[in-house]
């Protein structure tokens, strides 16, 4: 499991996808993201209030998307940030766009 010294967020890439996302026995919500891209930089704090209050219930991760193509084309990512949650290994919902901390917590609570 890749994560960052003081993060309970994951870091992604194409070739951690499969076994942190959809192996993963838990939930995944995956946050599609750039540098670049401010709405991105907004909700990355959400992020990780999300990661560490439903840390028994799922997992979140950040796939940065350029270095990482394979897996924004094999999910259709037209946007950033999109975040898609993963159960089971299939997407069961997503979001592109920035979202507010409350709307983020309603469409996990929605989908988990």
């Amino acid at each position: 499991m890749a994560t960052d010294i003081d993060s309970p967020v994951l870091t992604l890439t194409d070739a951690s996808f499969k076994a942190e996302v959809l192996e993963s026995p838990l939930p995944v919500l995956v946050d599609f993201w750039a540098p670049w891209c401010g709405p991105c930089r907004l909700i990355a704090p959400l992020m990780a209030k999300v990661a560490g209050k439903y840390v028994d219930q799922m997992r979140v991760g950040k796939l940065e998307a350029d270095p990482n193509p394979a897996t924004v084309e094999q999910y259709a990512v037209r946007g950033l940030p999109t975040l898609i949650l993963f159960r089971n290994g299939e997407e069961v919902a997503r979001h592109e766009g920035a979202i507010p901390e409350q709307q983020l917590q309603g469409f996990v609570d929605a989908h988990l």
